[in-house]
């Protein structure tokens, strides 16, 4: 959900920026962009219990620890906790059973 939050208020217009404005900012953040798609994809597929996006994610966490470290030592600091809760709770027992039990099988013949 909050992939898909941060990707609509990016890429909606501000009130003081024109059409040309938005657009030359897009072509020069596309990056952001695509990082907010693959968060968001992420997200809504693993509610459905896909385990390539469960991956998806921890891939895309360890794109944003680096992204973090960039910036500064406490940004490396919280982005590596946060990164610790998540591998935490989507590798726990319970967590592989449910992307295992959906995951896509296929059908017994009759």
């Amino acid at each position: 959900m909050f992939g898909l939050i941060a990707l609509l208020a990016g890429l909606l217009p501000n009130v003081h920026t024109t059409a040309a404005q938005r657009i030359a900012e897009i072509h020069t953040h596309w990056y952001v962009h695509v990082s907010r798609i693959l968060m968001a994809l992420s997200g809504v597929f693993m509610l459905f219990g896909f385990n390539w996006a469960r991956c998806l994610l921890v891939v895309w966490m360890a794109f944003h620890l680096v992204i973090g470290a960039l910036h500064s030592p406490f940004q490396l600091l919280m982005h590596t906790l946060l990164f610790a809760v998540v591998l935490y709770f989507l590798f726990r027992p319970q967590a592989s059973a449910y992307f295992r039990s959906t995951s896509a099988e296929p059908q017994k013949g009759n």
